[in-house]
């Protein structure tokens, strides 16, 4: 399978932010916001890879600043990461007030989406050509993520979690433990 540029894929969107968008406050709302990032992320994906992609998870989506009605909305969408069948597209989110020209960084995601067949079945997707230190720090970047996210899994499986491993590190946090232990 041949190998593409991960500029070939990247995507802009710009968008204008609308009163319809917003809350009561006059900000965006985040599922808004998070409806458009998977847009992106799709379109972004689907064009590296060439087929019809679905996403397979989001990786921590942190709110760093309110986006207001008004706004000019910026999505930047990238590929990081390519696997067998599947692909990591990282995500910036600026916003622009047109008035001052202010930009602000919004939130940054990594969406993985997993190409897809006419029949639903996962298809190998083209790898990336990585000709720049920033692109092979992303990348490995992903393969650290992907690590650290097994490990979580491992360590909460619910067949081998320990409860008594924890306990110390409840009773520091807002929260009152009513189990008897050993239930």
């Amino acid at each position: 399978m041949q190998h593409k540029n991960i500029e070939s894929s990247q995507l802009t969107m710009t968008q204008l932010m609308l009163p319809s968008h917003s809350n009561f406050r006059g900000f965006i709302h985040g599922g808004f916001i998070l409806s458009l990032m998977d847009q992106v992320a799709f379109a972004c994906a689907s064009k590296h890879s060439g087929y019809y992609c679905v996403t397979a998870s989001v990786n921590k989506v942190d709110f760093l600043n309110p986006i207001e009605v008004g706004n000019l909305l910026t999505l930047k969408a990238s590929i990081n990461y390519t696997g067998r069948t599947s692909m990591v597209v990282g995500l910036r989110v600026e916003s622009e007030n047109i008035k001052s020209g202010v930009m602000k960084h919004c939130n940054s995601s990594y969406f993985t989406m997993v190409a897809k067949d006419d029949d639903g079945k996962s298809v190998p997707v083209p790898g990336l050509i990585l000709n720049t230190k920033e692109s092979i720090r992303r990348f490995t970047r992903s393969i650290t993520r992907q690590k650290q996210a097994k490990q979580r899994k491992e360590n909460f499986d619910v067949s081998e979690f320990k409860l008594e491993d924890y306990i110390q590190q409840i009773e520091s946090q807002n929260a009152i433990i009513e189990f008897e232990m050993g239930k």
